[in-house]
Protein backbone atom coordinates (compact mmCIF):
# COMPACT_ATOMS: atom_id res chain seq x y z
CA UNK A 1 0.00 0.00 0.00
CA UNK A 2 2.83 2.35 0.51
CA UNK A 3 4.07 1.52 -2.10
CA UNK A 4 1.41 2.61 -4.49
CA UNK A 5 0.93 5.50 -2.40
CA UNK A 6 4.48 6.49 -3.43
CA UNK A 7 4.12 5.69 -7.40
CA UNK A 8 0.73 7.53 -7.61
CA UNK A 9 1.14 10.26 -5.45
CA UNK A 10 -1.21 12.69 -4.02
CA UNK A 11 -4.59 14.08 -6.28
CA UNK A 12 -3.20 17.98 -6.70
CA UNK A 13 -5.56 20.07 -4.35
CA UNK A 14 -7.07 23.16 -6.59
CA UNK A 15 -9.56 25.40 -4.72
CA UNK A 16 -13.12 26.60 -5.91
CA UNK A 17 -16.05 24.78 -5.99
CA UNK A 18 -16.13 21.16 -6.73
CA UNK A 19 -18.57 19.39 -8.76
CA UNK A 20 -21.54 17.78 -7.16
CA UNK A 21 -20.45 13.70 -6.59
CA UNK A 22 -16.39 15.01 -7.43
CA UNK A 23 -15.75 13.69 -3.83
CA UNK A 24 -17.63 10.84 -4.37
CA UNK A 25 -15.66 9.67 -7.48
CA UNK A 26 -12.28 10.71 -5.97
CA UNK A 27 -13.14 8.36 -3.02
CA UNK A 28 -13.81 5.71 -5.48
CA UNK A 29 -10.81 5.98 -7.60
CA UNK A 30 -7.92 6.10 -4.51
CA UNK A 31 -10.11 2.92 -2.85
CA UNK A 32 -9.74 1.19 -6.27
CA UNK A 33 -6.27 1.90 -6.51
CA UNK A 34 -5.66 0.67 -2.90
CA UNK A 35 -7.82 -2.36 -3.30
CA UNK A 36 -5.91 -3.06 -6.60
CA UNK A 37 -2.66 -2.46 -4.87
CA UNK A 38 -3.75 -4.85 -2.23
CA UNK A 39 -4.49 -7.72 -4.38
CA UNK A 40 -1.62 -7.52 -6.76
CA UNK A 41 0.19 -7.57 -3.15
CA UNK A 42 -1.24 -10.54 -2.13
CA UNK A 43 -0.46 -12.87 -4.92
CA UNK A 44 3.18 -12.39 -3.54
CA UNK A 45 2.67 -12.83 -0.14
CA UNK A 46 3.09 -16.08 1.81
CA UNK A 47 0.65 -18.79 2.94
CA UNK A 48 -1.12 -18.43 6.01
CA UNK A 49 -2.40 -21.35 7.96
CA UNK A 50 -3.62 -20.58 11.39
CA UNK A 51 -4.45 -23.01 14.59
CA UNK A 52 -8.31 -22.23 14.24
CA UNK A 53 -7.95 -24.38 11.01
CA UNK A 54 -5.68 -26.67 12.12
CA UNK A 55 -8.28 -27.21 15.58
CA UNK A 56 -11.12 -27.42 13.12
CA UNK A 57 -9.69 -29.93 11.33
CA UNK A 58 -8.75 -32.25 13.75
CA UNK A 59 -12.31 -31.36 15.95
CA UNK A 60 -14.09 -33.00 12.90
CA UNK A 61 -15.34 -36.35 13.20
CA UNK A 62 -15.05 -37.91 9.98
CA UNK A 63 -16.30 -40.80 8.24
CA UNK A 64 -14.14 -43.39 6.28
CA UNK A 65 -13.62 -47.01 6.33
CA UNK A 66 -9.84 -46.52 7.15
CA UNK A 67 -9.20 -50.40 7.37
CA UNK A 68 -10.33 -51.21 3.89
CA UNK A 69 -7.63 -49.53 1.24
CA UNK A 70 -9.88 -48.88 -1.59
CA UNK A 71 -12.21 -46.85 0.49
CA UNK A 72 -9.60 -45.63 1.47
CA UNK A 73 -7.79 -44.86 -1.97
CA UNK A 74 -11.34 -43.68 -3.42
CA UNK A 75 -11.71 -41.19 -0.77
CA UNK A 76 -8.16 -39.70 -1.49
CA UNK A 77 -8.52 -40.05 -5.57
CA UNK A 78 -12.00 -38.15 -5.47
CA UNK A 79 -10.21 -35.52 -3.42
CA UNK A 80 -7.97 -34.69 -6.38
CA UNK A 81 -8.10 -31.75 -8.65
CA UNK A 82 -8.15 -33.43 -12.51
CA UNK A 83 -4.24 -32.87 -12.76
CA UNK A 84 -1.69 -32.41 -9.94
CA UNK A 85 2.05 -32.06 -10.15
CA UNK A 86 4.31 -34.79 -9.04
CA UNK A 87 7.30 -33.06 -8.22
CA UNK A 88 9.48 -36.29 -6.15
CA UNK A 89 11.78 -38.33 -8.80
CA UNK A 90 10.66 -41.44 -7.85
CA UNK A 91 7.02 -40.42 -8.62
CA UNK A 92 5.34 -40.35 -5.27
CA UNK A 93 2.36 -38.43 -4.95
CA UNK A 94 2.38 -37.79 -1.72
CA UNK A 95 -0.60 -36.62 0.89
CA UNK A 96 -1.84 -36.08 4.75
CA UNK A 97 -5.06 -36.11 6.00
CA UNK A 98 -7.12 -35.98 9.77
CA UNK A 99 -9.27 -38.91 10.52
CA UNK A 100 -10.93 -38.49 13.92
CA UNK A 101 -8.30 -36.92 15.45
CA UNK A 102 -5.75 -39.48 14.14
CA UNK A 103 -2.95 -38.06 11.73
CA UNK A 104 -2.15 -40.35 8.24
CA UNK A 105 -0.05 -39.38 5.47
CA UNK A 106 0.33 -41.79 2.17
CA UNK A 107 1.24 -41.78 -1.25
CA UNK A 108 0.13 -43.02 -4.78
CA UNK A 109 3.12 -43.69 -6.91
CA UNK A 110 3.74 -44.45 -10.39
CA UNK A 111 7.16 -46.51 -10.11
CA UNK A 112 8.77 -46.18 -13.60
CA UNK A 113 9.28 -50.01 -13.39
CA UNK A 114 6.00 -51.02 -13.76
CA UNK A 115 3.65 -48.37 -14.46
CA UNK A 116 3.68 -48.93 -18.17
CA UNK A 117 2.56 -52.20 -17.47
CA UNK A 118 -0.67 -50.17 -16.02
CA UNK A 119 0.64 -50.38 -12.31
CA UNK A 120 -0.11 -48.13 -9.70
CA UNK A 121 1.08 -48.36 -5.91
CA UNK A 122 -1.06 -46.73 -2.98
CA UNK A 123 0.16 -47.07 0.69
CA UNK A 124 -1.34 -45.50 3.73
CA UNK A 125 -0.35 -45.25 7.74
CA UNK A 126 -1.35 -43.10 10.69
CA UNK A 127 2.15 -41.17 10.91
CA UNK A 128 5.09 -41.73 12.79
CA UNK A 129 6.30 -39.85 15.53
CA UNK A 130 9.42 -39.71 17.83
CA UNK A 131 7.74 -41.48 21.16
CA UNK A 132 5.47 -44.21 18.55
CA UNK A 133 8.08 -44.81 15.66
CA UNK A 134 6.72 -47.70 13.72
CA UNK A 135 3.11 -47.52 12.58
CA UNK A 136 1.35 -50.51 10.96
CA UNK A 137 1.58 -49.92 6.71
CA UNK A 138 -0.93 -50.87 4.65
CA UNK A 139 -0.44 -50.78 0.73
CA UNK A 140 -1.95 -52.05 -2.25
CA UNK A 141 -0.27 -52.61 -6.32
CA UNK A 142 -3.36 -51.49 -8.06
CA UNK A 143 -4.25 -52.43 -11.82
CA UNK A 144 -6.89 -53.12 -13.86
CA UNK A 145 -7.83 -55.97 -12.00
CA UNK A 146 -8.62 -53.75 -8.95
CA UNK A 147 -10.90 -51.76 -11.26
CA UNK A 148 -8.04 -48.36 -11.64
CA UNK A 149 -6.65 -48.34 -15.21
CA UNK A 150 -3.41 -46.44 -15.64
CA UNK A 151 -2.27 -44.93 -18.92
CA UNK A 152 0.84 -43.35 -20.51
CA UNK A 153 0.16 -40.28 -22.81
CA UNK A 154 2.89 -39.01 -23.03
CA UNK A 155 6.81 -39.53 -21.52
CA UNK A 156 5.57 -37.38 -18.65
CA UNK A 157 2.65 -37.38 -18.69
CA UNK A 158 -0.08 -39.95 -17.07
CA UNK A 159 -3.96 -40.54 -17.00
CA UNK A 160 -5.31 -42.47 -13.92
CA UNK A 161 -9.06 -43.70 -14.21
CA UNK A 162 -11.13 -45.14 -11.09
CA UNK A 163 -15.15 -45.75 -10.63
CA UNK A 164 -15.51 -43.19 -13.59
CA UNK A 165 -13.07 -40.25 -12.75
CA UNK A 166 -9.81 -39.39 -14.17
CA UNK A 167 -6.64 -37.62 -13.02
CA UNK A 168 -3.78 -36.54 -14.90
CA UNK A 169 -0.49 -37.28 -13.28
CA UNK A 170 1.98 -34.63 -14.72
CA UNK A 171 5.76 -36.09 -13.84
CA UNK A 172 8.80 -33.89 -13.20
CA UNK A 173 10.15 -33.24 -15.99
CA UNK A 174 13.40 -32.29 -15.37
CA UNK A 175 15.51 -33.45 -18.78
CA UNK A 176 17.21 -30.24 -19.48
CA UNK A 177 18.54 -29.99 -15.67
CA UNK A 178 22.44 -30.42 -15.64
CA UNK A 179 25.08 -29.64 -13.11
CA UNK A 180 26.86 -26.52 -14.62
CA UNK A 181 30.63 -27.04 -16.06
CA UNK A 182 32.07 -25.85 -13.17
CA UNK A 183 29.92 -27.99 -10.87
CA UNK A 184 31.27 -31.47 -11.66
CA UNK A 185 34.55 -32.80 -10.49
CA UNK A 186 37.52 -34.96 -12.52
CA UNK A 187 36.42 -38.55 -12.42
CA UNK A 188 32.75 -38.07 -11.92
CA UNK A 189 29.72 -39.05 -14.22
CA UNK A 190 26.16 -37.03 -13.15
CA UNK A 191 23.74 -39.86 -13.30
CA UNK A 192 20.67 -37.69 -13.32
CA UNK A 193 18.33 -35.19 -11.09
CA UNK A 194 16.77 -35.46 -8.14
CA UNK A 195 14.20 -33.78 -6.93
CA UNK A 196 13.18 -34.59 -2.84
CA UNK A 197 10.01 -34.55 -1.40
CA UNK A 198 11.48 -32.00 1.06
CA UNK A 199 11.64 -29.43 -1.97
CA UNK A 200 15.41 -29.24 -2.38
CA UNK A 201 16.64 -30.55 -5.96
CA UNK A 202 20.41 -32.42 -6.44
CA UNK A 203 22.60 -33.71 -9.00
CA UNK A 204 23.75 -37.43 -8.10
CA UNK A 205 26.80 -37.59 -9.14
CA UNK A 206 29.27 -41.02 -9.20
CA UNK A 207 32.95 -40.88 -8.90
CA UNK A 208 34.10 -44.09 -10.64
CA UNK A 209 37.63 -44.36 -9.11
CA UNK A 210 36.42 -44.00 -5.72
CA UNK A 211 33.15 -46.09 -6.29
CA UNK A 212 31.11 -43.40 -4.30
CA UNK A 213 27.97 -41.53 -4.66
CA UNK A 214 27.56 -37.83 -3.65
CA UNK A 215 23.94 -35.88 -3.96
CA UNK A 216 25.11 -31.84 -4.91
CA UNK A 217 22.49 -29.06 -4.74
CA UNK A 218 21.03 -28.10 -7.41
CA UNK A 219 21.46 -23.82 -7.52
CA UNK A 220 20.86 -23.64 -10.96
CA UNK A 221 17.08 -22.65 -9.90
CA UNK A 222 15.36 -21.15 -7.18
CA UNK A 223 16.89 -22.87 -3.87
CA UNK A 224 13.76 -22.77 -0.92
CA UNK A 225 15.73 -22.95 2.14
CA UNK A 226 18.37 -20.97 3.76
CA UNK A 227 21.30 -21.75 5.70
CA UNK A 228 23.31 -21.06 8.97
CA UNK A 229 27.05 -21.53 9.29
CA UNK A 230 28.23 -24.23 11.82
CA UNK A 231 29.26 -22.62 14.73
CA UNK A 232 33.03 -24.72 14.03
CA UNK A 233 33.43 -24.03 10.43
CA UNK A 234 32.23 -21.93 7.43
CA UNK A 235 32.00 -24.59 5.25
CA UNK A 236 29.62 -26.30 6.80
CA UNK A 237 25.67 -25.35 6.40
CA UNK A 238 22.52 -26.24 7.68
CA UNK A 239 19.55 -25.87 6.14
CA UNK A 240 16.88 -23.94 8.69
CA UNK A 241 14.02 -25.43 7.43
CA UNK A 242 14.79 -28.94 6.06
CA UNK A 243 18.05 -29.70 8.43
CA UNK A 244 19.90 -31.12 5.62
CA UNK A 245 23.70 -30.15 6.32
CA UNK A 246 26.06 -28.93 3.38
CA UNK A 247 30.19 -28.64 2.98
CA UNK A 248 31.45 -25.71 0.47
CA UNK A 249 33.05 -27.79 -1.59
CA UNK A 250 37.17 -26.15 -1.16
CA UNK A 251 37.55 -27.05 -5.35
CA UNK A 252 34.22 -26.43 -6.96
CA UNK A 253 31.70 -23.56 -6.35
CA UNK A 254 29.25 -26.56 -5.23
CA UNK A 255 27.17 -27.57 -1.92
CA UNK A 256 27.65 -31.25 -1.03
CA UNK A 257 25.05 -32.64 1.01
CA UNK A 258 26.74 -34.31 4.28
CA UNK A 259 24.10 -34.43 6.53
CA UNK A 260 20.60 -35.41 7.55
CA UNK A 261 19.06 -34.68 10.68
CA UNK A 262 18.40 -38.28 12.41
CA UNK A 263 15.25 -37.77 13.99
CA UNK A 264 14.07 -37.21 10.52
CA UNK A 265 14.75 -40.19 9.06
CA UNK A 266 13.39 -42.10 12.10
CA UNK A 267 9.77 -40.88 11.27
CA UNK A 268 10.13 -40.59 7.86
CA UNK A 269 8.78 -37.20 7.24
CA UNK A 270 9.28 -34.89 3.94
CA UNK A 271 12.99 -34.45 5.21
CA UNK A 272 14.71 -37.94 5.70
CA UNK A 273 16.90 -37.65 2.67
CA UNK A 274 17.03 -37.99 -0.98
CA UNK A 275 17.78 -41.53 -0.73
CA UNK A 276 14.57 -42.49 -1.73
CA UNK A 277 14.12 -39.90 -5.04
CA UNK A 278 16.75 -41.71 -7.41
CA UNK A 279 16.52 -40.10 -10.78
CA UNK A 280 14.46 -43.15 -12.09
CA UNK A 281 12.61 -41.10 -15.27
CA UNK A 282 16.14 -40.37 -16.47
CA UNK A 283 18.31 -43.53 -16.23
CA UNK A 284 19.26 -44.66 -19.89
CA UNK A 285 19.81 -48.70 -19.97
CA UNK A 286 22.04 -50.57 -17.89
CA UNK A 287 24.56 -47.65 -16.56
CA UNK A 288 23.24 -47.40 -13.53
CA UNK A 289 23.20 -50.70 -12.29
CA UNK A 290 26.57 -51.16 -13.79
CA UNK A 291 27.28 -48.31 -11.22
CA UNK A 292 26.30 -50.35 -8.32
CA UNK A 293 27.47 -53.14 -9.10
CA UNK A 294 31.35 -51.54 -8.96
CA UNK A 295 30.22 -50.16 -5.48
CA UNK A 296 28.31 -53.66 -4.76
CA UNK A 297 29.56 -56.87 -6.69
CA UNK A 298 27.77 -59.14 -4.59
CA UNK A 299 24.66 -57.60 -5.83
CA UNK A 300 24.85 -59.10 -9.42
CA UNK A 301 21.74 -61.15 -10.45
CA UNK A 302 19.94 -59.63 -7.34
CA UNK A 303 18.88 -56.12 -8.70
CA UNK A 304 16.71 -54.41 -12.08
CA UNK A 305 18.50 -51.47 -13.87
CA UNK A 306 16.87 -49.45 -10.85
CA UNK A 307 18.50 -51.29 -7.82
CA UNK A 308 15.45 -52.92 -7.05
CA UNK A 309 14.73 -56.65 -5.92
CA UNK A 310 13.03 -58.77 -8.41
CA UNK A 311 10.00 -58.55 -5.99
CA UNK A 312 9.95 -54.77 -5.60
CA UNK A 313 10.18 -55.10 -2.25
CA UNK A 314 13.29 -53.50 -1.49
CA UNK A 315 15.79 -51.20 -3.05
CA UNK A 316 19.65 -50.56 -2.58
CA UNK A 317 19.70 -47.33 -0.84
CA UNK A 318 22.63 -44.78 -2.14
CA UNK A 319 22.74 -42.98 1.34
CA UNK A 320 26.20 -41.22 1.58
CA UNK A 321 25.71 -38.52 4.07
CA UNK A 322 25.52 -39.63 7.68
CA UNK A 323 22.43 -38.77 10.08
CA UNK A 324 23.86 -36.87 12.85
CA UNK A 325 22.21 -35.84 16.08
CA UNK A 326 24.32 -32.62 16.87
CA UNK A 327 25.74 -30.07 14.24
CA UNK A 328 28.92 -30.70 16.18
CA UNK A 329 29.07 -34.07 14.85
CA UNK A 330 29.25 -32.73 11.38
CA UNK A 331 32.52 -31.09 12.20
CA UNK A 332 34.81 -34.64 10.71
CA UNK A 333 33.93 -33.76 7.44
CA UNK A 334 35.81 -30.67 7.57
CA UNK A 335 38.90 -32.46 9.59
CA UNK A 336 39.02 -35.11 6.60
CA UNK A 337 39.13 -32.49 4.05
CA UNK A 338 42.05 -30.51 5.99
CA UNK A 339 44.02 -33.75 6.78
CA UNK A 340 46.92 -33.89 5.42
CA UNK A 341 47.22 -37.35 5.42
CA UNK A 342 44.44 -37.64 2.82
CA UNK A 343 45.31 -38.38 -0.78
CA UNK A 344 44.55 -35.21 -2.72
CA UNK A 345 42.59 -38.17 -5.19
CA UNK A 346 40.72 -39.31 -2.53
CA UNK A 347 39.62 -35.64 -1.20
CA UNK A 348 36.00 -36.59 -2.08
CA UNK A 349 36.00 -39.66 -0.18
CA UNK A 350 36.06 -37.25 2.74
CA UNK A 351 32.37 -36.63 2.21
CA UNK A 352 31.03 -39.98 1.96
CA UNK A 353 30.00 -41.29 5.59
CA UNK A 354 31.46 -45.02 6.76
CA UNK A 355 28.45 -47.43 7.14
CA UNK A 356 29.51 -48.93 10.07
CA UNK A 357 30.38 -45.67 11.46
CA UNK A 358 26.58 -44.54 10.85
CA UNK A 359 25.33 -47.90 12.88
CA UNK A 360 28.09 -47.05 15.56
CA UNK A 361 26.86 -42.89 15.12
CA UNK A 362 30.21 -41.84 15.40
CA UNK A 363 31.24 -39.99 12.44
CA UNK A 364 34.61 -41.50 10.64
CA UNK A 365 34.67 -40.09 6.89
CA UNK A 366 35.15 -43.02 4.19
CA UNK A 367 39.18 -41.31 3.49
CA UNK A 368 40.07 -41.73 6.71
CA UNK A 369 38.65 -44.96 7.67
CA UNK A 370 40.73 -46.15 4.26
CA UNK A 371 43.81 -44.53 5.77
CA UNK A 372 42.93 -46.50 8.59
CA UNK A 373 43.70 -49.74 6.71
CA UNK A 374 40.17 -50.65 7.10
CA UNK A 375 37.34 -51.69 4.38
CA UNK A 376 33.70 -50.48 4.25
CA UNK A 377 30.94 -50.95 1.78
CA UNK A 378 28.66 -47.94 0.81
CA UNK A 379 25.08 -48.08 0.17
Amino acid sequence: MHEARRKHGRPALRRGRMAPGSGTLVAATLLALGTSAVAQAAEDWPQLRTNQSYIQEVDRQTKLAIDDPMAVFAFVFNSLPDRVKVFPTENYYYFTFVHNGVPYNGNIRLDASDRDQGKLHFAYSENMEVWRRETALTYRLLDASSGVAVEKLERFLYRVTYAGRSVLFALNDLTQVKPPPDGVAPGETFVGPVADESGLRFFLMYNERLRIFLYILDETAFVPEAFDRSPDSDRILIGRRTGFAFYRDDRLPRKILIGVFYTNSQVNNYFDGPFDQLPDNFLEGETFRKMLLAVEPSLKGHIDRYGGSPDGAQRYMIAPYFHYGSIDELTAFRRCATDKRVPAADYYACFVADEQSQEKFKLVPLALKKIDGGKTRRR
